[in-house]
């Protein structure tokens, strides 16, 4: 029998200016910006849910075609372009 791993919800939020285009990449999706954030309140709030696996996960922001690192998240670790990558880990139950 194969054990079926619990996925858990991830809340992501990003603050910047109203008006902005904004997506997650990160290795979780294969660094493919299509996960985009909403804010639906139009007071610069953005948001999403991922639904990942327990493990880390390196990922940044693309905020109106330029990378950017999670500034609410301290976790971070340099990349191979010389900028940080944000780190989330998900923890199981």
């Amino acid at each position: 029998m194969v054990k079926k791993i619990a996925r858990r919800q991830i809340n992501l939020l990003y603050h910047d200016a109203p008006g902005k285009t904004v997506f997650v990449a990160g290795d979780f999706n294969d660094w493919q910006p299509i996960r985009k954030l909403e804010d639906k309140n139009g007071d610069g709030v953005y948001r999403c849910r991922l639904l990942l696996v327990p493990g880390e996960y390196q990922y940044k922001f693309l905020v109106d075609d330029q990378w950017r690192s999670d500034p609410l998240n301290p976790d971070f670790i340099p990349n191979d372009f010389g900028s940080l990558n944000s780190v989330l880990t998900v923890k199981s139950k």
